[in-house]
């Protein structure tokens, strides 16, 4: 007695098919944990990453942004991220692009190819970059304050 092979076909177009939708549930629920894109003149950002579900998130859209920042506090060998660092970005003629207080340790930014001073500031302290954004790809730049930053912070 030959093999019913009829099911076989309908078979994998289901299985196919409950991937694929799992696959796309996993993305959807990834984009929901972003915070909200906002728009300060030309340049959109999103700003956060308190929480592992949100933080996640950022992380995988990252590639998907032409600049990522990451703000945090070297402690005891480590770093622990901050938040409520105020940022600047100006473009290579000095004209501020960006001006924003971070909402957690990430913040990923739309910014146009070119050449941007950074300006970050927590509590008081501040650290300054330059960044090269080019076309289809994705800058990445730590900022990282000395121990003992933010103590006494509320």
């Amino acid at each position: 007695m030959a093999p019913n092979r009829r099911g076989i076909p309908g078979l994998m177009a289901a299985m196919f098919t409950a991937g694929f939708l799992l696959a796309s549930s996993a993305h959807a629920q990834t984009d929901s944990a972003l915070p909200p894109v906002q728009k300060s003149g030309a340049v959109e950002y999103l700003s956060g990453g308190i929480g592992l579900e949100e933080s996640t998130a950022i992380k995988g859209a990252s590639r998907h942004w032409p600049l990522s920042l990451v703000f945090s506090v070297q402690a005891a060998g480590k770093a622990e991220f901050a938040s409520d660092v105020k940022l600047e970005i100006r473009d290579a003629k000095g004209v501020p692009v960006l001006e924003t207080t971070a909402s957690g340790p990430f913040l990923l930014a739309k910014l146009p190819p070119g050449s941007y001073s950074l300006r970050a500031t927590l509590v008081g302290k501040t650290l300054e970059r330059k960044v090269q954004i080019k076309a289809g790809s994705s800058a990445r730049v730590e900022l990282v304050w000395p121990a003992g930053t933010n103590q006494g912070q509320s």
